[in-house]
């Protein structure tokens, strides 16, 4: 944990397919995600926070683009047992949020251009959501863009978490990472409250039980 995690600067229909080896990826085109490299592609010189595990190939397209790119593994950070606290009944536990806020997305008022959020709100432990969101509104910048997704309740509770790397920019490679499960599943409605604060809210509905979402902050 600590500050600006993995700091890299640097100028200059969905369709699945599984790759063979042992580092298996799905290939899938992403109509949103093609949005949102349209909307940030100009001017050179923003700063993106993905706040996925740390991914190379993502770190090349960003700073191919003449941004700078910055990681923060929130999800990771939010399942690590640092952070588990007994709970208000006897044998439960729960999350120390407080403490978790003052450990990540340390980085100062209106940092941030855009944000890769992936799907990371369908897995965080259900009281870090809220307070991550809010914190992400406030490290990014004014018309910021957010691009985010979320599973349809048809994907299935045992829908696995992925890591998304560019491929390029209109196609992600999902590489199953862990035997995470679905904690919830959002509809519009809620994706709306989650994000009431923002300015503005883009839907696009894929084919393989994703919904995809653009948010300006």
């Amino acid at each position: 944990m600590g500050f600006f995690r993995n700091i890299f600067g640097g100028t200059s229909e969905n369709v699945a397919e599984p790759r063979r080896g042992s580092d298996q990826r799905i290939h899938r085109r992403s109509t949103g995600y093609h949005e949102f490299v349209r909307a940030i592609a100009k001017p050179e010189g923003q700063t993106v926070l993905d706040l996925g595990p740390t991914s190379p190939a993502n770190i090349q397209y960003i700073t191919g683009l003449g941004h700078r790119a910055y990681n923060e593994d929130v999800l990771s950070e939010g399942m690590s047992p640092a952070f588990v606290v007994p709970g208000e009944q006897e044998g439960t536990t729960a999350i120390d949020v407080e403490r978790f806020m003052q450990e990540n997305l340390l980085q100062p008022p209106e940092t941030f251009d855009a944000v890769l959020l992936w799907d990371i709100c369908d897995y965080l432990p259900e009281p870090l959501v809220k307070p991550v969101i809010e914190r992400i509104r406030l490290v990014t910048k004014p018309k910021g863009m957010l691009m985010g997704f979320f599973h349809t309740r048809d994907a299935g509770p045992e829908a696995p978490y992925c890591r998304y790397h560019i491929r390029d920019d209109q196609t992600l490679e999902l590489q199953p990472v862990s035997q995470l499960h679905l904690q919830r599943v959002f509809n519009n409605r809620h994706i709306e409250n989650l994000f009431h604060n923002y300015s503005s809210i883009k839907f696009f509905l894929g084919k393989d039980n994703i919904r995809e979402v653009l948010i300006v902050r």
